[in-house]
């Protein structure tokens, strides 16, 4: 396939030809065209990634959680599984927040573009309280607004602190399931009642789940294709976002532009400085604590199943050379591999998490909101849970953070800001998803003496206490 028809290559066209258009739509005074003409396929696209987001969460979600049916037979190593999962994504998702609020990536726009970008931003919120909780905290950088919606959100924020510190746990039991559907910003509880669910699915009779199971099976295989569809007019929404964005806000000065597009790449320096510190620092230190693989036996063993990540953006297309490679380069017994790592494709997701919570912050931060310690540990649960029913296809990240977005009150426009440069870091955060999976795996077998290394021979089953 020749390189200009692939889909990253597009993107990245559709964001370069977007900066051109919009410089000199702002320079000519286009404006008006440009929102009649240019804008509407922009909230198109983004129209459509908010469509699929409540189905793809209820169905992957769900068969996710009903496929550990499997714990009847391997209640140990799943429990062990899942825990050590849920565990690295946690630490993923912390250390993620804490890199972007040190950075400040988003800080770097100029205030005058910042206002301007909130204004136009939040016009495109049905409703400006659901930003409020987000700006509990009000910073030096508050949006600028007006007053009508100063006032909105200040009484929210009153109403807010007047919340106990369980109401969080409270918000996500849902009281009315339609009601919690049809609504995104209700992405926490969605989440748990496909939990719920899908726990549900595995108390009852097979027979009697069978059915409802490849109902959500198959409502999953069919969001997935149409995240490839709308995926597919995403340089046409990515150059009407970026074109409107710069027509809005740059005005007459190009010098803006530059500092906008400087502020992107100390995000994406935080982005890679978190996937890095994930995958050379956090799991050598789980390998070495939980188990007697060197970890430069580890990584030589898994470097074909990383390329590949790289490559393809899939844990799921990358899946059978990892369990090919954690069989016969690392020791892992088939009888863990065939349990862990599928698992890990549907539920581990450490780089798409970490993406996900420095993206969050930095189009907050790019809009001038300041998010609380109440806002960030909500961007932790939801990233986490999440995390566990992003599909493994390229681009399904997106739209988890469209879920994060509106859980935190954060426009899901802002998406916009990023998404020329996804594709290479989703290539990126593939690489540490399936670093994860194959170190996860050899945890499990180490603690379930079924490790056998082959650099070093029988001296691998001794496990480390």
């Amino acid at each position: 396939m020749p390189w200009y028809r692939k889909l990253h290559w597009q993107i990245i066209l559709g964001l370069i030809l977007g900066v051109i258009y919009g410089t000199l739509a702002a320079a000519r005074g286009w404006g008006a065209f440009t929102n009649d003409w240019i804008t509407p396929f922009g909230t198109v696209f983004m129209n459509g990634l908010r469509l699929i987001a409540v189905p793809l969460v209820l169905g992957s979600l769900i068969t996710g959680v009903a496929s550990l049916s499997d714990l009847k037979k391997l209640s140990r190593i799943g429990g062990k599984t899942i825990g050590i999962y849920i565990g690295t994504t946690v630490v993923a998702v912390t250390l993620g927040l804490v890199i972007v609020n040190v950075l400040r990536p988003g800080d770097r726009v100029p205030d005058g573009m910042r206002q301007e970008l909130a204004a136009m931003f939040l016009a495109q919120v049905s409703d400006p309280e659901a930003a409020a909780p987000a700006a509990n905290e009000p910073g030096p950088q508050q949006l600028m607004v007006d007053s009508a919606q100063v006032s909105d959100r200040e009484a929210a924020a009153a109403t807010a602190k007047e919340r106990g510190p369980l109401q969080l746990m409270v918000d996500i039991v849902p009281t009315n399931i339609f009601q919690s559907i049809s609504d995104n910003r209700n992405m926490l509880q969605v989440v748990f009642l496909a939990m719920l669910m899908g726990i549900g699915l595995i108390q009852i009779p097979p027979d009697k789940a069978k059915p409802l199971l490849g109902m959500f099976d198959g409502l999953t295989q069919v969001i997935i294709r149409l995240v490839d569809l709308i995926m597919k007019i995403a340089p046409i929404g990515v150059f009407s976002l970026i074109a409107s964005t710069i027509t809005s806000v740059a005005g007459d000065d190009p010098n803006q532009i530059v500092q906008l597009l400087g502020a992107l790449a100390f995000y994406m320096i935080a982005v890679i400085m978190g996937l890095l510190l994930q995958t050379l620092v956090v799991y050598p230190i789980l390998l070495k604590l939980m188990s007697p693989m060197p970890w430069k036996t580890f990584f030589k063993g898994i470097a074909p199943a990383q390329l590949v990540a790289f490559t393809t953006s899939s844990s799921g297309a990358t899946l059978p050379v990892t369990m090919e490679q954690v069989e016969e380069k690392l020791g892992v017994s088939e009888e863990v591999s065939s349990f862990v790592l599928p698992l890990g494709a549907t539920i581990n997701m450490d780089g798409t998490a970490l993406y996900q919570a420095v993206a969050a912050v930095f189009i907050a931060q790019t809009l001038g909101m300041s998010l609380g310690i109440g806002a960030q540990l909500t961007i932790v649960l939801t990233a986490v849970l999440a995390s566990i029913g992003t599909a493994a296809v390229p681009g399904a990240g997106i739209i988890m953070l469209v879920i994060i977005l509106e859980a935190i009150g954060v426009p899901t426009a802002g998406i916009a800001l990023i998404l020329g440069v996804d594709r290479i870091l989703d290539m990126m955060r593939t690489v540490t998803n399936v670093t994860g999976d194959a170190a996860v795996a050899t945890v499990v077998a180490a603690s379930e003496n079924a490790l056998s290394i082959p650099d070093l021979g029988e001296t691998a089953n001794r496990i480390r206490t």
